[in-house]
């Protein structure tokens, strides 16, 4: 990767961004509380760094619009239709897995 050109580095990127974005709407049985706490982000995540993205080049694209691509839909249809209610379990692992600073 390291002998790149610059353009194909930022092709190879976008692919796999593009790519990690389809496997994450196909699987929409993974919650995002387990995603949070098994790697520290989540489809939220995503949507606010593709928006930050955004802002830096001033694009003017709204946090809806970044989760609306992210989650393939509007983010309120996506709760409603595959978001459960979060255990008590996971809401303890991702309160513990929370940073102290």
């Amino acid at each position: 990767m390291k002998n790149l050109d610059e353009e194909t580095r930022v092709a190879l990127e976008a692919a796999a961004f593009r790519r990690l974005v389809s496997h994450l709407r196909n699987r929409t049985d993974v919650q995002n509380i387990d995603m949070m706490n098994l790697t520290g982000f989540c489809r939220n995540c995503l949507s606010n760094w593709l928006k930050d993205a955004a802002d830096e080049r001033d694009l003017g694209i709204s946090k809806d619009d970044s989760r609306e691509y992210v989650y393939g839909m509007p983010y309120a249809d996506w709760k409603a239709q595959h978001q459960a209610p979060a255990s008590a379990d996971q809401q303890a692992a991702f309160e513990a897995g929370k940073p102290t600073h």
